[in-house]
């Protein structure tokens, strides 16, 4: 059976045309027959585009494939990914050198475009023309392209010239973090890395300090320690946090415990390798009354924070606006100079 160019192979389902005998398909090169196969994992006779309704894919138009990569431990790698990097003429990758290490250790050969974030548009449009008749493979430095990398500027191109698009799963930091974490995973809110600098971090993290939703967030080794201080300061000490370290490779380590506390653990040790931090989301605790607020405020003030620190911390502990609480903290500044 052939499948139309642009199909990542047969559709899976329950569906399956009497006295059909399947022996093989494009991909599994007939190690797996009909017959050993339990009729929920039969290949439809349909090939992918005939599900699509009156989508069709253009004619003579390539594909481009979303191919996750290891984060670390190269058995991650999926038998579906290994099919499609062998089977597309280019493949676009945000490091060469990462990605040309990848292809050489599973005897891959193919040529590499670079398209990384500061990618210009002649490069996107590269890539578009080589699409016209070729399939591409647009991976990412390490494991699922478009989770906080430029990757989706390609495919917004990919989708404008009518290119099929299609993700294969895999490895994510994302999830892989957040399923060790120990943290609820119904509803989480991914930020991707956090921003250079103090000013920045801050205000993105007061935005979401009253965020009921598990928040994840990317950081580099050299910056943990002051973005540690930052979501003390804005979300509160008392956060459980799970800071995962080096995740599927050789030192791999997932820290658990209140943020106050994993400020204490990386103030004495030195970071080392790729961050995801997975933070519990704001407590669904009774709102604050105002006595509450003036008292954290007033604990604050006399501990020696300034009145704007004051009015992160406060806020990201009560769930009061922001602007109430600078009402507030003006309340109490007026009080003192009175006294």
């Amino acid at each position: 059976m052939h499948w139309p160019s642009g199909c990542a192979g047969p559709v899976y389902s329950r569906r399956l045309s009497p006295g059909l005998k399947m022996t093989g398909c494009c991909w599994t090169r007939g190690l797996f027959c009909r017959n050993r196969m339990p009729p929920w994992l039969r290949p439809s006779p349909l090939p992918c585009w005939s599900n699509m309704g009156n989508a069709k894919p253009p004619a003579n138009t390539g594909t481009l494939y979303i191919v996750p990569t290891p984060l670390g431990n190269l058995e991650d790698i999926t038998l579906r990914a290994l099919r499609v990097l062998r089977s597309v003429s280019l493949v676009a990758t945000e490091d060469t050198r990462t990605t040309g290490k990848l292809l050489k250790h599973f005897e891959i050969s193919c040529p590499m475009i670079s398209y990384f974030e500061h990618s210009g548009p002649a490069q996107i449009a590269k890539i578009i023309q080589h699409l016209e008749n070729e399939d591409v493979a647009l991976v990412s430095e390490a494991g699922t392209p478009l989770m906080s990398d430029p990757g989706y500027r390609l495919v917004q191109a990919a989708i404008a010239a009518h290119v099929p698009v299609v993700p294969l799963p895999g490895a994510s930091a994302v999830t892989t973090a957040l399923s060790a974490s120990g943290l609820p995973t119904d509803r989480f809110m991914f930020l991707g890395f956090l921003p250079r600098k103090t000013g920045e971090r801050r205000r993105l993290l007061e935005s979401v300090a009253g965020q009921p939703d598990t928040l994840i967030f990317f950081e580099s080794p050299h910056r943990l320690p002051a973005a540690l201080q930052d979501i003390e300061t804005c979300l509160g000490p008392e956060r459980p946090v799970a800071v995962c370290r080096e995740l599927t490779k050789l030192y791999e380590e997932i820290w658990r415990g209140t943020v106050a506390q994993a400020c204490a653990e990386w103030q004495t040790r030195e970071p080392r390798g790729e961050f995801t931090l997975v933070v519990a989301g704001a407590p669904a605790a009774p709102e604050w009354t105002a006595a509450q607020v003036e008292q954290a405020l007033a604990a604050a003030l006399d501990g020696g924070a300034s009145a704007k620190d004051a009015v992160r911390s406060v806020t990201g502990q009560s769930g009061w606006p922001k602007r109430k609480v600078y009402q507030l903290v003006e309340h109490i500044k007026q009080q003192h100079r009175q006294e």
